[in-house]
């Protein structure tokens, strides 16, 4: 196709006719493809696995036929029945249909479908979402039918029974529906190939597209290779099983470098079944489709056309010398219609055109090998059993071979009782290595290691041989492996490959659970067919003539970059790194603004937030600003200091670009959520004008985000040409819109703060009137600042039962998730419902005190319930979010434990829903919700109640209430309670006290003093997956995530400041060092040393109030001290804090296996005072002090309740006197003898000042001893009351705290 663009033309290429013939025909097909394929097949067309006689023969399985029996049944002694059906050709096959033998109890209600071109090597069907399994019959005469998700072409079907009527047999007639399936077929040996020459020199095009089908048993090869001298190269091959495309537009650098990037697609290609490959091309953008997956990216090289020089090789690179190839091996397999835009090349090829030259053995039919395997199913029962093949008359001893595929790292392979006893010989995959082990008597035994992540879904080929002096072991082509043996071992009895049962031998770690083929015995090949049958050796829960292998990472579903890790069964999602948690690293870890890091409690400083929670933009660095009146989110950018510019024009333009911390779609997000947003513009000139005196047209002007000019300088709306001075009207001359303007020799400024939020932040910056003689300019352009979370408030108030707000339909196929907060005072409503086909989800307050989700995707209803100890109905706000994935589903309400359901590991995975997403009732306008909903997020997407409620019935904007405000009522994880007249703070999950929660809870220590919080129970601060059935939820906390926070003041060193312990040996210590540094230690695995984090040496025993964050999500560590360290640190293990027993502040008494230097330190205790001790939704310093006599909190030594801030601010100001006295008494030396005796005189006041107080502190101690002695034989329990205010904290609110409350994964509940 040549490179000649339309030009606007209308007029179809001929490769656009072509493919839009193709299209059509497919649509064609796909309302055509439907013929009944089986009805007319002859009797040698059917075979089964057995017949009960001669009457329930295969050949009488025909849909709606009478003939025989009615139908065919296996022998009842069969168990592993199945019916197959020979096409007699390659068909396209659309639909099956199931019937029951004809007027019987015989019919099968489940099965398996397989297909294969030769009859040998079979592939199991799967439908898009990986269901294998086909519903069946619920009777013997109605016909059920299964379409296709994507059709087949195959030769053969196989029906292979799962279930069937319990009160009847196997019973079965079948129907297929399809249509003829032509096709242009290639047979490459690997050393051939087909070269399309061109008809001039080079061909040149901007649009291409390349289908092809392939098949192949091997894992390399070349199947398209072009290259062009300017550096252009496109080559597609097979590597490691997957499909890799290389491709470049003329960038020569790449040409002849080693670091050319392939995309990849696919996964098992080497499975010996055919596969579709399409590239769509058009400029740089490019889709790359094998099968149903789909890659879509952007080219390498600077052009957009793609210049081939003389040909195209399909199957192999000819030359292999040839300039610019890298790739090694040619394609060993078949390809079947292949188009290189719109040319069918076998066509050309088998009608020996010109324009086709082959190289080597090219044939077109495909006769390819077809490599039988068994695949064993189970990881503890599975086994192959086979007789030990004649002995070799030259050598003693044995060889054993074969090959394998699996994703499992662990698995029994091979094991051999030898002669003489009790030697054994054991071949396993151990920690994805393999492990060949020489038992003999006692514990004594050799081994021999081979291979490195052996479990990589690949064929390998293993060989173990006794045969001569040595035991040797050879994998794939690696050098061979050995075990010195001192005699000669002979096998006795049985080879048992996969695993053996246990009267046999014992499996030492799992049954092997994978693919095995080309099996052979002192070299004589095992026919895998006579062992199906039951005439060769033995086996259990083993699958022939099939490797049904899955890669369960494709299609990816771990999110946000997370990594697929798999095993046979199930896959797993490594989100180390990626800032998201959960099964499918769906769930942000980060908070979703800085209002909501401050609702939480934290101060200001640097954080990661996510403004679209879930959603495709990663997190954000920014800087939160807490203010007493706002919180504001500041995002900077890389020119922080003024800019002077001279000699520019309008013609020679200055030009900055300013580049932010984050991606503009991140800073788009962040705008759109915030109610404000602004940016200051300091622009200071001398004979510098921002527009023209003559006739107004802009001298200097700012691009917007989208890079639209924009000429306004702050104050004013977009479209006015004015600056700040304007609007106050203050201009240096009133004749001009700017100070600028007036074009004075003096320096004059223009400072304005833009805010109008569509357009910004600025982008570039451009200066064009500083090249006349005294011209001179600068500029400084603020970072953006933004304030407010528009979705915080966000609510809408529901007083109709028949009520609700229609949103467009949840897209939730895959991954979904739904967070919003809730007030009532009825008994039960449905929050929100999505209805499909089949499909729903549905959130409701079921009874008072239980939310509920339920949904369907296919595998039944599942329902998940969270049941709260207090009602939910008592009209205060309460958090809930759910969330769906392939592997799981989640609920949680406010702080309670969550709930979660595992997802059949073979099951649907898309929900179809195609209806109106309700919120506030079900589809039906029944069971409606009355009252509050806000700040609903879906899938990261924050909608919009109150613009809705404006316009449906029975529905407002807004929620009445005290604590429906958008201001912070109650601080540091307080909670926000409505009263009759007013509202209170509820501190108990707050480590601070007083009316709204901002009063530091302090204690000052000393040397003996402790304070242990004990747990009333072990429990996990992780979920507990403990491996139970499907259908059971299971309770947990977050996932490995601990958040701990504290100030202090002490000036001693060593010091141990917090430790967590746990019963498991695991501990979280947090000590002053010697050098008055902080370490973090963390000690998950016990087998291995712990981990410890010193984020800064600098000393922190200065006598100063610090202030310390830490927070762990899996193996990220991030430490924050006072308001400018942070530090961001990787653990060695992600390992959860399990079985917490206790947490101790000062020092520690019990010191189980804590490293030696934490051990010091708790010998040291503490010497100081801490404030405001929070761990997870624990405040153990505020529970010592308000629970004394509780048998959960033990106090050891003094205990002296404190104010950290006030002595912080008392030594502070005591230090600065010191460092005046030091300065005076500086200058009074230097000012003569005299001013010494004012000193001495100075020294000796002071030191009384200093006994007095000294005798002030014992006397103070010794009258609170007292006191504490007479309350506590008073029987007032020893607490402390904190201060009681016009609005303060209930009595009961005030002393609760859920000391079993797991914390959640987003604790965005704690302000209300």
């Amino acid at each position: 196709m040549a490179s000649d663009t339309d030009n606007g033309s209308h007029i179809l290429s001929e490769d656009d006719v072509v493919l839009l013939f193709a299209c059509l025909y497919k649509e064609m097909r796909r309302d055509t493809c439907n013929s009944p394929l089986v009805s007319i097949l002859p009797q040698s067309s059917f075979q089964s696995s057995s017949q009960s006689s001669i009457s329930y023969s295969a050949h009488n399985a025909k849909l709606n036929r009478r003939d025989g029996a009615g139908g065919w049944s296996p022998m009842v002694t069969d168990q592993e029945p199945w019916l197959q059906v020979d096409l007699r050709d390659r068909k396209e096959v659309t639909a099956v249909a199931t019937q029951g033998r004809y007027e019987s109890s015989d019919w099968v209600s489940k099965y398996l479908l397989l297909y294969s071109d030769t009859g040998q090597a079979w592939k199991q069907y799967r439908q898009e979402d990986g269901i294998w399994r086909f519903v069946g019959n619920m009777n013997s005469e109605a016909a059920v039918q299964n379409k296709l998700s994507h059709s087949v072409r195959t030769r053969f079907l196989r029906f292979v029974p799962l279930d069937w009527n319990p009160s009847g047999w196997v019973g079965l007639r079948v129907e297929a529906y399809g249509c003829s399936y032509k096709s242009d077929v290639a047979d490459f040996d690997g050393r051939s190939s087909l070269l399309y020459r061109f008809n001039q020199k080079s061909m040149s095009t901007v649009k291409d597209v390349i289908s092809l089908r392939f098949k192949s048993h091997q894992a390399e090869g070349v199947l398209l290779h072009g290259e062009g001298q300017r550096g252009d190269y496109i080559t597609l091959e097979l590597h490691r099983g997957k499909l890799a495309l290389y491709l470049n537009l003329d960038d020569t650098r790449l040409r002849f470098s080693s670091s050319r990037v392939a995309v990849t697609v696919g996964s098992l290609l080497d499975d010996q079944h055919w596969h579709s490959v399409v590239i769509e091309r058009f400029n740089k953008q490019v889709n790359l489709t094998v099968d149903s997956h789909t890659q879509h990216f952007q080219t390498k090289g600077e052009g957009d056309s793609l210049e081939v020089d003389y040909e195209l090789s399909f199957g192999g690179i000819p030359l292999p010398g040839k300039p610019g190839t890298f790739l090694r091996k040619n394609f060993h397999g078949c390809i079947e219609n292949l188009y290189y835009n719109g040319i069918n090349i076998i066509d050309l090829a088998k009608r020996r055109k010109p324009q086709i030259y082959s190289v080597g053995n090219v044939t077109f039919s495909c006769s390819q090998r077809q490599l039988v395997a068994c695949t064993f199913l189970s990881s503890s029962s599975s086994f192959l059993k086979l007789p030990a093949a004649a002995p070799s008359s030259i050598m003693a001893g044995f060889s054993v071979q074969f090959q394998f595929r699996t994703w499992n790292q662990d698995g029994l392979l091979l094991s051999v009782q030898l002669s003489p006893e009790p030697w054994r010989l054991e071949l396993q995959i151990s920690n994805s290595r393999l492990l060949l082990t020489l038992h003999s008597s006692g514990q004594q035994r050799s081994e021999a290691w081979a291979g490195y992540r052996v479990n990589d879904g690949l064929w390998h080929s293993v060989s173990v041989d006794t045969r001569s002096l040595q035991i040797t072991l050879t994998l794939d082509n690696e050098p061979a492996s050995t075990i010195e043996k001192w005699e000669q071992l002979e096998a006795r009895g049985s080879f048992y490959l996969g695993g053996c049962p246990t009267a046999a031998c014992q499996n030492p770690t799992l049954a092997f659970q994978g693919c095995m083929r080309l099996i052979s015995i002192n070299s004589q090949p095992v026919n895998l067919s006579h062992v199906q049958q039951r005439l060769l050796g033995n086996y259990n829960e083993l699958q022939f003539d099939t490797c049904n292998i899955r890669d369960r990472c494709l299609p990816k579903l771990c999110e946000h970059g997370g990594r697929c890790w798999q095993s046979w069964s199930s896959f797993f999602c490594d989100c180390s790194g990626t800032g998201y948690s959960g099964a499918t690293c769906h769930h942000s870890i980060y908070e979703s603004s800085c209002t909501a890091y401050k609702l939480i409690g934290s101060s200001s400083g640097f954080y990661s937030i996510d403004p679209d929670g879930s959603g495709p933009l990663g997190p954000a660095e920014v800087y939160c600003n807490m203010t007493e009146e706002r919180v504001w989110t500041v995002l900077t950018h890389n020119i922080t200091a003024p800019v002077r510019v001279q000699g520019s024009s309008l013609q020679k333009p200055h030009v900055m670009k300013l580049n932010y911390s984050t991606s503009a779609e991140q800073i788009r997000a962040i705008i759109t959520g915030s109610e404000q947003c602004q940016q200051e513009v300091v622009y200071n000139c001398r004979k510098s004008r921002l527009f023209s005196t003559k006739d107004g047209r802009p001298l200097s002007w700012w691009l917007d985000q989208r890079g639209e000019r924009r000429s306004y300088w702050g104050g004013f709306l977009p479209g006015v040409q004015q600056c700040s001075c304007s609007l106050e009207e203050n201009c240096i001359d009133m004749n001009y819109f700017c100070n600028c303007d007036a074009d004075r020799d003096s320096w004059a400024n223009d400072t304005g703060v833009l805010s109008y939020k569509d357009h910004l932040p600025v982008s570039h910056v451009v200066i064009g009137d500083t090249n006349r003689s005294g011209s001179e300019a600068t500029y400084r352009i603020g970072p953006l600042r933004c304030y407010g979370d528009k979705s915080m408030w966000n609510a809408a108030s529901f007083y109709q039962e028949s009520s609700s707000l229609l949103f467009p339909t949840l897209q939730a196929e895959l991954a979904s998730d739904i967070s919003f907060y809730f007030k009532t005072s009825i008994p039960s409503g449905v929050f929100l419902e999505n209805l499909g086909h089949k499909g729903f989800i549905r959130v409701e307050l079921s009874s008072p005190s239980v939310v509920t989700f339920s949904f369907d995707v296919g595998n039944g209803p599942a329902v998940l319930a969270v049941k709260s100890h207090l009602p939910l109905n008592d009209r205060q706000w309460h958090y809930v979010r759910v969330e769906r994935n392939v592997k799981e589903a989640s609920l949680q309400v406010d702080q309670l434990p969550l709930r979660f359901l595992e997802a059949p590991a073979d099951g649907h995975r898309h929900v179809q829903l195609n209806n109106h997403l309700f919120v506030g009732a079900t589809a039906s306008q029944q069971r409606g919700f009355l009252g509050c909903i806000r700040s609903l997020t879906v899938n990261g997407v924050v909608y919009d109640l109150e613009e809705k409620a404006k316009t449906a019935p029975g529905v407002s904007s807004g929620c009445p209430g005290y604590c429906s405000s958008s201001s912070s009522l109650c601080h540091n994880r307080g909670r926000c309670i409505e009263k009759s007249s007013g509202y209170t703070c509820d501190c108990s999950q707050s480590a601070y006290g007083g009316p709204a929660c901002k009063d530091e809870v302090s204690v000052s220590f000393d040397r003996e003093s402790s304070v242990t919080f004990t747990f009333q129970e072990p429990f996990s601060v992780m979920q507990n997956r403990s491996s139970q059935a499907s259908s059971v939820s299971r309770e947990s906390g977050s996932r490995a995530r601990e958040d701990v926070a504290f100030s202090f003041i002490t000036s001693q060193t060593p010091a141990m400041l917090l430790t967590v312990s746990a019963f498991s040996q695991q501990y979280i210590a947090v000590i002053l060092a010697h050098n008055g540094s902080l370490q973090i230690w963390y000690h998950l695995q016990t087998h291995r040393k712990p981990d410890m984090f010193c984020p800064i040496l600098s000393n922190l025993a200065d006598g100063r109030l610090h202030q310390i964050r830490i927070h762990r999500e899996g193996k990220d560590l991030y430490i924050q001290i006072d308001q400018d360290i942070h530090r961001k640190y990787t653990m060695s293990s992600d390992a959860e804090l399990i079985l917490i027993r206790s947490l101790t502040l000062g020092k520690v008494i019990r010191r189980d296996s804590f490293h030696e230097e934490v051990i010091q330190a708790g010998s040291k205790g503490f010497i100081g005072c801490l404030s405001s001790v929070q761990f997870n939704h624990v405040a153990p310093l505020k529970a010592a002090l308000l629970n004394r006599g509780s048998s959960l909190v033990t106090v050891r030594g003094p205990l002296v309740q404190s104010n950290c801030g006030a002595l912080a601010d008392s030594i502070t100001s005591h230090n600065l006197r010191d460092q005046a006295a030091t300065t005076n008494k500086d200058k009074e030396q230097r000012g003569g003898e005299a001013s010494t005796g004012v000193a001495v005189i100075a020294g000796v006041v002071t030191a009384v000042v200093f006994i007095t107080a000294c005798i002030l502190a014992v006397v103070s101690r010794l009258l609170y001893r007292q006191w504490a002695q007479r309350s506590s034989s008073g029987g007032g329990g020893g607490g402390i009351k904190e201060k009681e205010q016009g609005h303060g904290v209930d009595t009961d609110a005030r002393t609760e705290i859920h000391l079993h409350n797991s914390l959640r994964d987003n604790a965005k509940e704690y302000y209300i």
